[in-house]
C-alpha cells in the first residue's frame, strides 16, 4: 500500500476482443462499474491481466483482490461434463483466477468475489456448479432479463453475524442478480452465509474467519452497496498488519 489511506485493490481482468478509436483487437478489460466504487471508497484500483501462468508475485503488490463477473466456467475445471446450458467459457481465465485466489487466501489477503467470482472461489476450494438454473415453469429466476440488472432484483437472507451480513449492513438484502449458474456442491473450507428465497446459494465465505467473501449478486449495480467499503477496510487492516511484520 503506497500510504495508509489508499489500499491497492487488484481486479482480475477479462480478456476479450474490443473496439476503441480505430482499433479492433484483443484487450484486457474491467468495467468501470467495478473500478469506480473502489475509487469512491478511497482505494487504488489496478487491473490484473490474464496470464497463462499466474504470476503470484502480483499479490505482494496489492492489499485486496476482486474477482468479477463474466462468462461461465469450463465444467472441466470442476470435473464435470459440459451441459448444454453452459454458455461460452475461457479455460485460461479460469485457471488464472483459481490459482490467484488460492494463493491470495493462503496469504490471508482480503478477497471479494462477485457473481462468476464466487463460483471461481467455490471451485478453487473443490466445489462444483449447477450448470443451469431453471424453475419448474421453465423460467430463469436469477436472470429474468438478459443484459440488464433492471427486473433482476430479489431478496437474499444473510446469516446474522456473518462477514456478508456485516459487510452489507443487514440480514435481508435486495440483491441485483444476473446469473444462470450457481453453487451445487460447496467447496471444503467454505460456509454458506446467504441464500435467495428459492434456496439458491447467494453468499459464501471462508470458514476460518479470514476476510474472503463471495456474493452471487452484483453489488456494483447498487450505488449504495457497502461491500466495496468493507473490502477497502479489510485491505487497510491487511496492509497495516503486513507493514508491522
Amino acid at each position: 500500500m503506497t500510504d495508509s489511506l489508499r489500499p491497492v485493490i487488484g481486479i482480475c481482468a477479462v480478456r476479450e476482443r474490443a473496439r476503441w478509436a480505430f482499433w479492433n483487437q484483443e484487450a484486457h478489460l474491467v468495467a468501470d462499474s467495478y473500478v469506480a466504487p473502489v475509487q469512491r471508497a478511497g482505494g487504488v484500483a489496478v487491473l490484473l491481466p490474464v496470464h497463462t501462468h499466474a504470476p503470484l508475485e502480483l499479490l505482494d503488490r496489492i492489499d485486496g483482490l476482486m474477482l468479477i463477473g463474466g462468462a461461465d466456467l469450463d465444467p472441466a475445471s470442476y470435473g464435470a461434463s459440459r451441459d448444454p446450458a453452459t454458455e461460452s467459457f475461457y479455460p485460461e481465465r479460469d485457471a488464472f483466477e483459481v490459482a490467484i485466489v488460492r494463493a491470495a487466501i493462503e496469504r490471508d489477503l482480503p478477497v471479494l468475489a462477485i457473481c462468476r467470482g464466487m463460483q471461481i472461489l467455490n471451485v478453487a476450494f473443490g466445489g462444483t456448479l449447477e450448470q443451469g438454473l431453471v424453475a419448474a415453469d421453465g423460467s430463469h429466476p436469477h436472470r429474468k432479463v438478459v443484459g440488464t440488472f433492471d427486473g433482476n432484483e430479489h431478496t437474499v437472507r444473510l446469516v446474522p453475524g456473518s462477514a456478508a451480513a456485516l459487510a452489507v449492513g443487514e440480514e435481508l438484502h435486495v440483491a441485483h442478480c444476473h446469473h444462470h449458474q450457481a453453487v451445487r456442491d460447496l467447496g471444503d473450507g467454505l460456509v454458506v452465509t446467504g441464500r435467495a428465497e428459492d434456496g439458491v446459494v447467494e453468499a459464501v465465505e471462508v470458514a476460518d474467519g479470514g476476510w474472503a467473501l463471495g456474493v452471487q449478486w452484483h453489488p456494483e449495480a447498487n450505488d449504495r452497496s457497502r461491500l466495496f467499503g468493507a473490502l477497502l477496510e479489510a485491505a487497510r487492516e491487511y496492509a497495516s498488519t503486513r507493514s508491522a511484520v
